[in-house]
């Protein structure tokens, strides 16, 4: 292989030694890199993307402005306690009001059109545990949405979505969607108006700290780094093997054009673990992960006939009833969880720090988590 040879134009601009260094073109990557800039006005900082579009989920999401349906809700109470949930449903519901304010609305595409939860005829016993704690959540986190009439029952507008063998339907009039695709857009141009070099197609293979610097080993070769910030998500285990960081791989696809849909808002159904909602006039759907959690605990790209079936099944058995609308894209995501629901935003080695892990819910976590880990290495 001819070894690569770089001007001293690209030595200068690019290569040389810069302030900070943000590992991960995502969502968290680019509002840190964003938010160092501004906290730090003269400091060279430079994003390294290993692809072309990041490879994780910032790009493959569902577009779900979402911080949490009462059966999500209900589990994540359970696993970690009232005091943590509060934490970290005001953590999402002040990211995603972050994101709206950095990037702008129209810029978002962003629409308040609600998150809905669906309940079939097995679900009957979950159905009536969520319906009880409506007055609950509502009450609860009113303090942090602003208002006491968060989740209501809809189930008087199951008519109007066309859905079969669905019994219940519960809304969360707080949530909403937009363009993910528009979203990382703008926050690429955002880094460079602010002065971040981003720089796609770099992955970076090795750290080492130093005692003035870290040394990365990438694909445009040796860089150094006053500090480095690994914002990369169930990737981090490449670098941090212990951290309690598990992959999990969300499988979406969108249906071909479908002429008269109407699906308006955004929905969820068995606790979370499958999502879908109107794209133009296509059906996106995705999850399935529960299906086979081993086999999905993964940072490979891929789908699986498994999951790929269960989908469509859902989709022409209950979410379009009696139609077989051709498939046109499907892909995968990755995301990552942990033990604690809480994001992990914090040093990792001398000059090395972390954020990630926003058990999937990086679109609300991510701008709020960028700008915590830009605050962090300021300290």
């Amino acid at each position: 292989m001819a070894q690569r040879l770089f001007s001293y134009w690209e030595h200068q601009t690019f290569l040389d030694t810069y302030d900070v260094v943000v590992v991960g073109g995502g969502i968290v990557g680019l509002t840190a890199a964003i938010f160092t800039r501004r906290l730090r006005p003269t400091a060279r900082v430079c994003v390294l993307e290993r692809d072309l579009l990041p490879n994780g989920a910032s790009t493959k999401n569902a577009g779900f402005a979402c911080f949490g349906s009462i059966s999500e809700l209900i589990e994540q109470e359970k696993k970690s306690g009232t005091a943590t949930l509060l934490q970290v449903v005001q953590a999402r519901w002040q990211g995603l009001g972050l994101l709206r304010e950095l990037l702008g609305d129209e810029a978002l595409r962003y629409e308040g059109v609600g998150g809905f939860e669906l309940f079939r005829p097995d679900d009957a016993a979950l159905a009536r545990t969520c319906q009880e704690h409506i007055g609950y959540y509502n009450q609860l986190l009113a303090p942090i949405i602003g208002r006491a009439d968060i989740f209501r029952d809809a189930t008087a507008c199951l008519p109007e979505f066309g859905f079969a063998g669905v019994e219940v339907v519960l809304e969360n009039t707080a949530e909403g969607c937009l363009d993910t695709g528009r979203m990382m857009h703008r926050l690429l141009q955002l880094a460079w108006q602010e002065g971040v070099t981003v720089l796609h197609g770099c992955p970076v293979t090795a750290l080492e700290s130093r005692a003035a610097d870290v040394r990365l080993e990438t694909g445009l070769g040796p860089m150094l780094a006053g500090q480095v910030l690994l914002a990369t998500n169930a990737f981090t285990t490449t670098f941090f093997p212990d951290l309690d960081v598990q992959a999990g791989r969300g499988q979406v696809l969108v249906t071909e054009p479908i002429p008269g849909l109407a699906v308006r808002g955004t929905f969820h159904y068995d606790k979370g673990y499958y999502y879908f909602r109107q794209v133009g006039n296509r059906l996106l759907l995705g999850g399935g992960r529960n299906l086979d959690f081993a086999a999905e605990a993964t940072t490979e790209p891929g789908l699986t006939e498994l999951v790929q079936n269960h989908l469509e099944q859902l989709l022409t058995d209950v979410i379009l009833p009696g139609q077989r609308p051709r498939i046109d894209y499907r892909w995968s995501g990755v995301m990552a969880f942990g033990a604690d629901l809480q994001p992990i935003i914090q040093p990792l080695a001398p000059g090395i720090y972390g954020a990630l892990r926003c058990n999937g819910m990086g679109v609300a976590m991510g701008a709020g988590s960028g700008r915590r880990a830009a605050e962090m290495m300021n300290g």
